[in-house]
C-alpha cells in the first residue's frame, strides 16, 4: 500500500500489507503527496515541489534509485491513473478553478495535453482495465457527478454513471463495475454493461462508515478480487473510548468445513 504521510516530512511510504512493516519512499524535504501505483507494481508516482515547482515524478517501489520526473508543465498536477499497459497516465491540474483533466505520455517522445479543459471542473479521472474508457468526476451539473467518456477520444459521448452526486470512481479489475464516493461516509457501485455503446446499472449502496474525505484526492482502494476495500478512518481523539472488540462465533464449522472440503 502507497500513502502519504502529512507530518513533519510529507513523504510517501509503503505499507507491507503481509509482513505489517511500513518503509520510507521519499526522502526530499519538499512535499510529496498522492502516490499511484505503475500497473506493474514496480513504481510509485507521485506529486512531488522540487525546486519550487510541483510535478509528477515515479520512483522505483523498493525505493532504488532516485525520482525521475514525468511532466515538464509549471503547473501544479496531481496523478490519478495508469493505462493498463502503462504507457499513459492521468492526471488533475487543479491551479485555479476550474480544474482540467490531463494526460501524459510515457512513450517514445514524453508529451502531455489536457484532455477535458472546459467551464466545469473535472478531474480524478481513472482508465477503464480495458483501457476504452474514462471515468471522472464533473461539477457541471452544479454537484460533483461521476461520468464515463470513450478513451482516448473523449468527445464521441458521455454517460452520467452517479445519481444524486459522487466523487472519486474507481473500476474494479475485472471492468464490470464501478466503484464512486458519496460523502460523507459511502461507497457506491454500479454494474458497468457492454452494449453497442456504454451502459450501466442502477448505483447501489456498498458500505457506509465514518472515513476520512480530503476535498481532492482518492482516499480509498478496492482490492483485486474486489471483495476488500481499504479505507482512513479517523484516529480516536484524546479521551475519547476505542470501539468495542468484536467477536465472531461460528457454529457448526466442522459441518461447513466437511462441505467446502470433500473427503472425497
Amino acid at each position: 500500500m502507497a500513502l502519504d504521510v502529512r507530518e513533519e516530512t510529507n513523504d510517501i511510504w509503503i505499507w507491507d500489507l503481509t509482513r505489517q512493516t511500513l518503509t520510507r519512499l521519499t526522502r526530499d524535504p519538499g512535499l510529496n503527496r498522492s502516490p499511484i501505483w505503475t500497473p506493474d507494481g514496480r513504481r510509485v508516482a507521485f506529486s512531488a515541489v522540487r525546486d519550487g515547482t510541483e510535478a509528477i515524478y515515479w520512483q522505483a517501489a523498493d525505493g532504488s534509485g532516485s525520482a525521475e520526473r514525468l511532466t515538464q508543465s509549471e503547473d501544479v498536477q496531481l496523478p490519478t491513473s495508469f493505462s493498463q499497459d502503462g504507457t499513459k497516465l492521468l492526471f488533475d491540474q487543479p491551479g485555479t478553478a476550474p480544474y482540467n483533466l490531463g494526460v501524459a505520455s510515457l512513450t517514445g517522445e514524453r508529451k502531455t495535453e489536457l484532455i477535458l479543459r472546459e467551464e466545469f471542473s473535472e478531474g480524478q479521472g481513472v482508465i477503464s482495465p480495458d483501457g476504452r474508457w474514462l471515468a471522472y468526476q464533473s461539477n457541471e451539473s452544479g454537484s460533483n457527478e461521476v461520468y464515463v467518456r470513450p478513451f482516448p477520444e473523449v468527445n464521441t459521448g458521455r454517460w452520467q454513471v452517479s445519481t444524486g452526486g459522487g466523487t472519486r470512481p474507481l473500476w474494479a479489475r475485472n471492468g464490470r463495475e464501478l466503484f464512486y464516493y458519496l460523502p460523507p461516509g459511502v461507497v457506491m457501485a454500479v454494474q458497468v454493461l457492454e452494449r453497442p455503446r456504454f451502459a450501466a446499472g442502477a448505483p447501489q449502496v456498498v458500505f457506509k462508515g465514518t472515513y476520512l474525505s480530503p476535498q481532492t484526492e482518492r482516499m480509498y482502494d478496492v482490492s483485486p478480487d474486489g471483495r476488500r476495500f481499504l479505507m482512513i478512518k479517523n484516529a480516536p481523539q484524546d479521551g475519547e473510548a476505542l470501539p468495542p472488540p468484536q467477536l465472531v462465533v461460528v457454529q457448526n464449522w466442522f459441518e461447513e468445513l466437511k462441505r467446502l472440503v470433500p473427503v472425497n
